[in-house]
């Protein structure tokens, strides 16, 4: 199937899984299956939240993660830094990565900002590099969305 047509069928099963539901926690845990079950060559999907001024492991699907990453380390801290979605085809080439899993070699970071707060960030990594291009960050940061629409951002934990 194309990618673009597996991207919808993410997108309608996200949209169906969140219409009924504004649970946070619920939300991503659901949102992070949908991703690494439905998406091809992928290792992780998944979030990490703000909180302590640092991103803290949030539910995904995968191996064991990291679970705190400060803000301007890897990949994740890097996109949130920069308040931008981040595509990097060789993780090894970039500085500063943290290697979570040492079969990872490609990844995407959407971050999660509301109102101009940085809330989180959804990830999720490759054993493929150059795995994803413009048409994944579309349909991620697209998801996103729906997310912060629907979701209820005011945890504490």
């Amino acid at each position: 199937m194309k990618k673009d047509k597996v991207y919808e069928n993410i997108l309608l099963q996200v949209k169906g899984l969140i219409s009924a539901e504004n649970n946070l926690i619920a939300n991503l845990a659901n949102v992070s299956a949908v991703l690494y079950n439905n998406l091809d060559q992928v290792n992780w999907a998944g979030f990490y939240l703000w909180q302590e001024e640092q991103l803290i492991l949030g539910p995904f699907q995968g191996k064991s993660a990291c679970v705190r990453i400060e803000k301007g380390k890897g990949v994740c801290g890097t996109s949130i830094e920069k308040k931008e979605t981040l595509v990097v085809e060789d993780v090894h080439q970039f500085s500063g990565h943290i290697a979570c899993d040492s079969a990872s070699n490609s990844e995407i970071v959407v971050p999660i900002i509301i109102n101009d707060k940085v809330k989180g960030v959804l990830d999720i990594d490759s054993p493929i590099k150059n795995r994803f291009d413009r048409l994944d960050q579309k349909y991620l940061e697209e998801i996103v969305e729906i997310l912060i629409k629907g979701s209820n951002w005011s945890y504490s934990l």
